[in-house]
């Protein structure tokens, strides 16, 4: 699938500066977004919607990323949704390790925008 007009997108992102660019650079692509400050508040914003993907930061506040990633690939409810990290753990192993984790993708920060783009692009079309 092209980048759909009514694809929404979960960002779970702690940095409000992080999630404001994201946000507003994927809008003006034609995604919905909808956000989650905490992994805490991941389950609340899934009982009131249903992503098509979702691009979440490691580092979280209340419950991290790696562990949110668990929880969801293991909840047959949210499992086939597209989970991408998107991080800026970088070391040498970290992409492994977020795949292990559940993520389906991983796109390290600083971003590249346009790698991101492709990423969710491809994800949503499978």
């Amino acid at each position: 699938m092209p980048a759909s007009q009514t694809s929404t997108v979960l960002i779970v992102e702690d940095n409000e500066l992080n999630l404001e660019m994201l946000q507003r650079r994927l809008e003006k692509q034609g995604y919905q977004i909808v956000s989650a400050r905490a992994g805490n508040e991941v389950e609340v914003t899934l009982n009131r919607l249903r992503p098509d993907i979702i691009l979440m930061d490691l580092n979280l506040p209340e419950i991290d990323g790696w562990t949110l990633a668990k929880q969801l690939k293991q909840d047959e409810r949210y499992s086939d949704i597209p989970l991408i990290a998107v991080t800026a753990h970088a070391m040498r192993g970290d992409r492994e390790k977020a795949l292990a984790a559940g993520f389906d993708d991983y796109i390290s920060k600083p971003l590249d925008f346009k790698a991101l783009l492709r990423c969710i692009q491809e994800r949503l079309a499978l």
